[in-house]
């Protein structure tokens, strides 16, 4: 935030200015009057002070929230690069699965072809020509992102392009062959519940 200048911070408490009228009638009474003025600068400072403290806790994003908003602006310059320019409301699930295809170019994982010797290696010991794509384990997250936006932005669940069952069986198949590529497993791992102990039978007494 830029800093204020022009104006004495240091002391936030008004500055009275005491100004004492006497005034003497003819009946010999003493009438006093005190007028306490406050300093026109002195108010500034003290207003800038509370702006200034009011706007030093705005309500930060989070990091889910900074990341779906900047997904979501990429989608729609997408649409309004598309030829012809592509409407929000006309947007399909093919649309979505063009959108994906697209983002593989900027994609930085390894994806080998079953001619390449590596295929189905987790650690190749050399480097070899298959192209990169985008991790299965990114496209599904960004499609989760992007689901919500939509309905966020005032889209009907039911007419969710990024819903889509196309999408769906897209992500499937990029996630089982990533997998038979690169010899990793995508299957989630179950949680082993905690074996409690089991006591002995209560005895009578």
């Amino acid at each position: 935030m830029e800093s204020i200048q022009g104006f004495d911070l240091s002391n936030p408490s008004p500055v009275a200015l005491s100004t004492t009228t006497t005034t003497k009638t003819p009946t010999a009474l003493t009438i006093t009057t005190t007028t306490t003025t406050t300093s026109p600068t002195t108010a500034a400072a003290a207003t800038l002070s509370s702006c200034s403290s009011s706007s030093n806790s705005p309500s930060t994003l989070s990091r889910y929230e900074n990341q779906k908003r900047r997904d979501w602006n990429t989608f729609g310059q997408y649409l309004r690069n598309h030829r012809p320019p592509l409407s929000l409301e006309r947007c399909s699930g093919a649309h979505v699965l063009e959108f994906l295809r697209y983002l593989d170019q900027f994609g930085k994982t390894k994806v080998h072809t079953q001619l390449c010797p590596f295929f189905g290696h987790p650690n190749p010991p050399a480097p070899c020509p298959c192209p990169l794509r985008q991790a299965w384990g990114s496209l599904d997250a960004l499609i989760g992102r992007l689901r919500a936006a939509f309905e966020e932005h005032g889209g009907k669940p039911e007419a969710n392009p990024f819903g889509a069952r196309a999408v769906r069986l897209y992500l499937r198949e990029v996630r089982d062959s990533q997998a038979k590529a690169r010899g990793i497993s995508y299957e989630k791992k179950k949680r082993k519940r905690p074996v409690l102990p089991q006591l002995p039978p209560p005895t009578g007494s």
